[in-house]
């Protein structure tokens, strides 16, 4: 496996590149909290299109074939891409928001010692 560095770390660079992409193209008016997260749940629709017809055995093994595990990725990208953007709009700290809801369920949904597995 590669080293990468710090996630956090990583998050903040690419928020800070994809804000810079799209200030060079004069994308800002467009890129408002409602037309991010529509262009979100566009991408997120295509990558379940993917899988959609897929049998559970197929999908384990989709990355397999390289034609789609590079549609796989690209889309993942794309889901990933706009999640930021529409953080950096809306000043969201994703990996907070995630940290904080993994503690809520947590809570919610404490692990029962008498179920195994």
């Amino acid at each position: 496996m590669t080293d990468h560095p710090h996630p956090a770390r990583d998050l903040v660079a690419l928020q800070r590149r994809l804000a810079e992409f799209a200030a060079a193209r004069h994308w800002q008016p467009y890129h408002t909290p409602k037309n991010l997260v529509a262009a979100l749940s566009v991408e997120a629709s295509e990558l379940v299109e993917i899988f959609q017809w897929l049998t559970p055995e197929q999908s384990a093994r989709v990355m397999a074939d390289p034609d789609t595990a590079h549609r796989v990725r690209d889309e993942v990208a794309d889901v990933l891409a706009y999640l930021l953007q529409f953080c950096e709009v809306l000043d969201v700290d994703p990996l907070a928001a995630l940290e904080a809801k993994i503690d809520r369920n947590e809570l919610r949904f404490p692990v029962r010692k008498d179920r195994e597995g």
